[in-house]
């Protein structure tokens, strides 16, 4: 969406051009005017006269009242590039498009035995597995039903749903790790990688919506290009339009696409992706002859070491929260969380670390400076660790194989 202050003034030109006086003084003017062409008897239309002061605030404020109804609430709604809230979705139902809702996190967590117990573990239903605190918020999952750890195993695979909606539940592997109650027996518990069955989600924010508001005008024809499979991909909960990337050279052979997917936290989990492929091939979303087959989006695995350079002097406690706080920021650019504004990875797009750098830095006033090393990829030109190299990836995602966030001395 355009900064309020630049749609303020391109509707406020607007209103203008159209002979609506857009200032005091204009209305004021405006006023006069009508009260000389009027015939009015008073005269005494002196800015120091009470009587004038009054006639002209009484037409001034109302009359500003609704230029700011027009300029920042009617004209921005009457186009789908500044709609928003319930604007937006009138805009959208006239395209057959609905805001989707928000959907909370199903997966399943590995709960670990105590080394050295025998027999069943029981992991009663209702189990609470909580997050470290993540700029400031906790989240937690509870358990679906009651689970077992048969006896001889060391670990099992339990279901779980977040407390609440919100893509924020999409935590990366090794965050859900906390047992406020202790389970007798259960030594550790964690989420491993593509722990998510379904994922979590906001209710569809006014940018994704106008995204695939926009869409649907140049999918109206319903012919299977690009627009038609994005909008029937983006249907789907999770899914932007533009997290598809479409590989349209016949990787299959003649007649074959396929459409790589992303979401807010990454990689979309496998159920969503057969769940998508069914809608368009078994249920018949296709063209005669298409073969258009759906595919979580490639990864490209990223190791990475950051260190932090905190204030001299600094204590203990201080320099760790720092630590800590560069960490999770570094992990939500990585799309690990979503607790910070940050600009975050995506395929096709450069991700600069001299960016990351600056958001750091503005975000953590006590932050001194921060370096990033990572081995140098395959093509690369040094085969060893140096800083400051941006990712440049193709038609895949970067993600973290390996985190290590460390506090550096001296000056």
């Amino acid at each position: 969406m355009a900064d309020t202050n630049t749609t303020d003034a391109l509707f406020t030109q607007m209103a203008a051009e159209a002979g609506m006086p857009t200032t005091e003084a204009e209305m004021q003017q405006a006023w006069a005017q009508c009260n000389v062409e009027a015939g009015s008897p008073f005269s005494n239309s002196s800015e120091f006269s009470p009587f004038w002061r009054l006639m002209s605030a009484i037409a001034t404020k109302p009359s500003q009242w609704l230029l700011t109804l027009l300029v920042k609430h009617a004209l921005p709604n009457v186009f789908l590039k500044y709609a928003a809230g319930a604007w937006l979705d009138v805009f959208a139902w006239g395209v057959d498009v609905t805001r989707k809702g928000a959907v909370s996190a199903l997966g399943s967590l590995t709960f670990s035995r105590n080394p050295g117990t025998a027999g069943a573990v029981v992991i009663p239903a209702g189990t609470v597995v909580e997050s470290p605190a993540i700029n400031g918020t906790t989240y937690r999952l509870t358990t679906l039903a009651a689970a077992v750890i048969p006896d001889k195993q060391d670990s099992a695979l339990v279901a779980v749903q977040a407390e609440a909606t919100g893509a924020a539940y999409n935590l990366g592997p090794g965050y859900y790790s906390i047992l406020p109650k202790p389970v007798s027996g259960v030594a550790s518990v964690t989420n491993a990688d593509g722990w998510l069955a379904v994922e979590g989600a906001d209710e569809e924010s006014d940018e994704a919506l106008r995204l695939r508001s926009r869409n649907q005008f140049a999918a109206v024809g319903q012919y299977h290009h690009d627009a038609a499979y994005r909008a029937m991909i983006a249907a789907f909960a999770g899914i932007r339009v533009d997290y598809i990337f479409f590989e349209k050279d016949a990787p299959r052979g003649p007649g074959t696409a396929n459409a790589h997917i992303m979401t807010e936290s990454g990689v979309p989990p496998q159920e969503l992706v057969e769940a998508i492929n069914t809608f368009i091939q078994t249920s018949g979303n296709h063209g005669h002859g298409d073969d258009l087959r759906c595919m979580a989006i490639t990864t490209t695995p990223v190791d990475l070491r950051v260190t932090v350079y905190p204030p001299v002097g600094m204590d203990a406690a201080r320099a760790e929260t720092l630590r800590l706080g560069v960490e999770n920021r570094v992990r939500c650019a990585f799309r690990e969380n979503t607790d910070f504004t940050l600009t975050r990875v995506l395929p096709l797009t450069r991700f600069s670390f001299s960016t990351l750098s600056q958001e750091l830095h503005a975000q953590l006033p006590d932050l001194r400076s921060v370096e990033f090393t990572r081995p140098a990829a395959a093509g690369e030109a040094v085969e060893n660790e140096f800083v400051w190299v941006d990712i440049v990836p193709a038609r895949a995602l970067p993600v973290l194989a390996s985190l290590e966030v460390v506090l550096g001395a001296g000056q």
